[in-house]
């Protein structure tokens, strides 16, 4: 186990996909970030782990059109009050339009949450995974 010099453990990468696969059947809530020709832009997405890939569902527009074949970040983070612990887990890879022919993935999909959701499904490689867990303080 490593500590970084701020006192984090640096996670593994195993350890890393696991909480990955937790959080999306707790919260199915993260963020992806991309990269545009006016600023970076980072919104928050539904998701599912399906083997080894993030699995995010989207409608047509600026977002799904700037992430489409690009290198993007995805995070996902929680905190425990109840033990004041926090981990964060960052996954950078490559984002990829699901076919419709992949029934696989389309139905691994995640489920909206959103009331009138969109119908593509965004696959991102977990090329890079990097994760930390850390204490937290309670509040005063």
């Amino acid at each position: 186990m490593w500590i970084d010099s701020r006192g984090s453990t640096v996670l593994p990468a195993p350890e890393c996909m696991r909480l990955l696969a937790v959080a999306a059947q707790d919260i199915g809530v993260g963020r992806i970030g991309l990269a545009t020709d006016q600023a970076p832009i980072v919104v928050p997405v539904n998701f599912t782990v399906y083997g080894n890939q993030v699995l995010l569902r989207l409608g047509i527009g600026f977002i799904s059109h700037a992430a489409i074949d690009h290198l993007v970040a995805f995070e996902v983070d929680h905190v425990d009050r109840r033990t004041n612990s926090a981990w964060s887990v960052l996954v950078r890879g490559l984002a990829t339009l699901i076919d419709d022919q992949d029934e696989a993935s389309i139905a691994a999909a995640p489920k909206p949450l959103v009331a009138e959701p969109g119908d593509m499904v965004l696959a991102i490689r977990t090329d890079v995974v990097s994760g930390r867990r850390f204490d937290t303080h309670p509040a005063r």
